[in-house]
Parts: C-alpha cells; structure tokens; sequence
C-alpha cells in the first residue's frame, strides 16, 4: 500500500505531519513531504485515520 498526495490540493496544514511525524513532513518552505510512499508494515489502519483526517482530501492511499 502506497501514500499518494494531491499537492494541488494540499494547503500544508501539517495534521498529517502531527499524526504520523515519522511519515510525513513540511519541508523549508512549507510543502508537504513524504518521508515513507510505502506505508509501514502494520500501520494501515493508523494511516487510514491520518488519510481521512486530510482538511483537503489531499491525501490518498493505493
């Protein structure tokens, strides 16, 4: 299972980054990064929440 982010969408609220700090990340000038595309082995569910929590659906999981 893969993290995709819709960067057109993302406002950089950094939620997802208060969730999961070790999955995600703003770089210098506050743009979204992705630390870890593949999601760690038995964080599905956990990511799902982070996912759904997104304020723009800017996140996704496949």
């Amino acid at each position: 299972m893969r993290i995709k982010a819709d960067f057109d969408l993302c406002e950089s609220n950094a939620i997802c980054v208060g969730m999961a700090p070790d999955v995600f990340d703003l770089d210098d000038n506050d743009y979204l990064v992705i630390l870890a595309e593949e999601v760690p082995e038995g964080r599905e569910e956990e990511l799902r929440q982070v996912v759904a929590n997104c304020p723009k659906s800017a996140l996704s999981l496949e």
